[in-house]
């Protein structure tokens, strides 16, 4: 079985988390604000969002988020590589 590259699995996961993260960012920038409220209540299955829909959020707050879904993104992925590497070499 093929081992996963901790370090590669790690990045992908996070690199994704942040651009999708900087994406919502850019829709929330871009869209109407019914619109925004419809589509991430979509998202959510019918919650209504607009109680905790934050619109006057500071630039710098976006850039410490986008950074702080990577690292939390390439914590999530190195785990998860690590147990997959350990789960397909067990003997079974």
């Amino acid at each position: 079985m093929n081992k996963l590259s901790v370090k590669g699995t790690s990045c992908a996961l996070g690199v994704s988390g942040a651009a999708l993260y900087i994406g919502c960012v850019f829709i929330m920038l871009t869209a109407p604000k019914e619109a925004v409220v419809r589509f991430f209540n979509s998202l959510l299955h019918g919650w209504d969002v607009t109680a905790i829909m934050r619109w006057d959020m500071p630039w710098w707050e976006a850039v410490i988020g986008v950074f702080e879904i990577f690292i939390l993104g390439w914590l999530v992925g190195a785990l998860f590589a690590v147990i997959y590497n350990l789960a397909t070499t067990t003997k079974g």
